[in-house]
């Protein structure tokens, strides 16, 4: 299980495993705001609810002028898993302008793509193809692309992301 570590200003700073989570309470660093009682930690001599969400006693900045790094995975994320061409189930990524033409490794030059489109178009521009982006790419920003692990965010997170999403 993971386990959601807020700021003291309720930004979401990491996403560490439960016993992790369990220390920083035990040593009076942070404070449980979600538990998950389905699954409790069982010690020697006691008993506790599993951490879902904890927030840190003291202020620690986020960094909000980091770039986001760009990868295979944060391309398909960012695109949903969808295919930016047909809107099929994507497991590729497409340069929209070709390397060989030199369209560069970035995010506004990346999407999510499937296998077929991805073969079809090989190294032609979608103009070329007479195909248009069902997206226009650009790169993501906030918080929550900064934080590691909450690509799969669980449903007793949602009250704290959700000011992320707007």
């Amino acid at each position: 299980m993971r386990t959601l570590v807020l700021n003291a200003g309720y930004e979401p700073l990491a996403v560490v495993s439960f016993r992790r989570a369990l220390v920083l309470v035990m040593n009076g660093k942070a404070t449980v705001l979600e538990t998950d009682g389905e699954h409790p930690v069982f010690g020697i001599d006691d008993r506790w609810d599993r951490p879902s969400v904890i927030v840190l006693r003291r202020y620690v900045r986020v960094p909000h002028s980091r770039q986001v790094p760009l990868t295979r995975r944060g391309v398909l994320r960012r695109d949903g898993h969808r295919c930016a061409y047909c809107g099929a189930s994507a497991s590729t990524i497409d340069h929209v302008m070709p390397r060989s033409r030199g369209g560069a490794d970035s995010w506004e030059n990346l999407v999510a793509c499937c296998l077929r489109c991805n073969n079809v178009k090989g190294d032609r521009t979608p103009a070329e193809m007479r195909w248009q982006l069902r997206v226009v790419p650009k790169a993501p920003h906030g918080t929550a692309w900064l934080v590691r692990g909450i690509e799969r965010p669980q449903p007793d997170w949602d009250e704290y992301l959700a000011p992320l999403a707007a």
